[in-house]
């Protein structure tokens, strides 16, 4: 996915901490930069919204931060070509995937919140749920989805019968045709 986390905190990492901490406060590698205060943004609202694999997943955003600002402290030039490249790549592949596997665009120009926020949390519960976390979730999301699936492809037959139905009038005769 495009949204990948870890490489959207490396460039939020170039930005410098936000203000400095006293020393026994700090946490290697975890300034308080633009990276780290998104991993925390996004830690936190994953924890709120599922407290168990949101706090995994907090931790996992948090080790991300932690990582990309190791490696930028490392090399800094390097650190961002890489990210640079992996994201343009990404974005291409999600963009060329959706089109290709769904038919459609992909659901960050439906709600951006969403597609920010909320995605990569259905992508880590998609990992759990593979290794059997909370089966009941599970069936209620599969259940959610398969409706959410099924409503799309009733407006895709709407639109196409719609379309028919313009083609069919433009086609027509008019009344001074004759």
């Amino acid at each position: 996915m495009s949204l990948d986390l870890e490489r959207q905190l490396t460039f939020a990492s170039n930005y410098g901490p936000f203000f400095e901490l006293p020393s026994w406060l700090q946490i290697p590698y975890l300034e308080l930069n633009l990276g780290t205060f998104a991993a925390i943004t996004w830690g936190g609202l994953y924890l709120l919204l599922e407290p168990v694999a949101g706090g995994a997943l907090a931790l996992v955003c948090l080790a991300a931060a932690a990582g990309t600002n190791y490696l930028r402290l490392q090399d800094p030039i390097g650190t961002n070509q890489i990210s640079i490249a992996v994201n343009v790549v990404s974005w291409i592949a999600q963009f060329v995937g959706h089109g290709k596997f769904e038919g459609r665009a992909p659901a960050l120009l439906d709600n951006l919140f969403q597609a920010i926020f909320l995605a990569p949390l259905f992508v880590w519960l998609e990992l759990l749920f593979m290794v059997g976390y909370r089966p009941e979730l599970k069936r209620r999301v599969d259940k959610a989805v398969k409706i959410e699936i099924a409503k799309f492809r009733e407006q895709q037959a709407k639109k196409v019968r719609k379309d028919r139905v313009v083609r069919i009038t433009m086609d027509a005769p008019r009344c001074g045709d004759y």
